[in-house]
């Protein structure tokens, strides 16, 4: 589909009452909003064709015995920053790791069960990784927002 799909007001409430709640069927999304079942369903498979909508599940670490989470930002040298951080991705406890610009070369998004885990996590399996010169270590101690609506849909006048 093209590049100028238009989203309109109906597409962005869809993907309002998705957010809400992933499960929702077609014709509960159409019952709230006024639509039909078959709809709702042609937008939302118009969407996913346009690559405008992707409809995934999202698990709360907490639910699954993730009480620490941490922000480790590191320092590369000797070794392309790329390379690195996909070594690092492989870890199970990272889930997420980003290249950026600035003082550090990657960020880490990192969950463990609890603190007894971490010198483990620091000093028997990212000190392993080539490339790596530093790391700093941060542990969120509030959370304050964390939402998985990675892209808004709001309203403008160029869509």
């Amino acid at each position: 589909m093209s590049e100028d799909f238009p989203i309109d007001d109906i597409d962005r409430a869809i993907v309002g009452q998705l957010r809400l709640n992933g499960r929702a069927t077609n014709q509960q999304i159409a019952n709230v909003l006024g639509l039909t079942a078959a709809t709702v369903s042609a937008r939302i498979r118009r969407m996913e064709e346009a690559d405008k909508l992707r409809v995934v599940a999202v698990s709360d670490f907490s639910a699954h015995g993730y009480n620490v989470l941490m922000e480790v930002a590191i320092e590369v040298d000797g070794r392309p920053a790329s390379e690195v951080a996909a070594e690092l991705a492989e870890f199970p406890e990272v889930f997420a790791a980003h290249l950026v610009t600035g003082r550090y070369d990657i960020d880490m998004l990192v969950v463990l069960r609890d603190f007894d885990d971490l010198a483990a996590l620091l000093l028997e399996k990212f000190s392993k990784v080539r490339g790596i010169r530093s790391m700093v270590p941060a542990i969120a101690v509030d959370v304050i927002k964390y939402k998985f609506d990675v892209a808004p849909i709001e309203a403008r006048g160029d869509l």
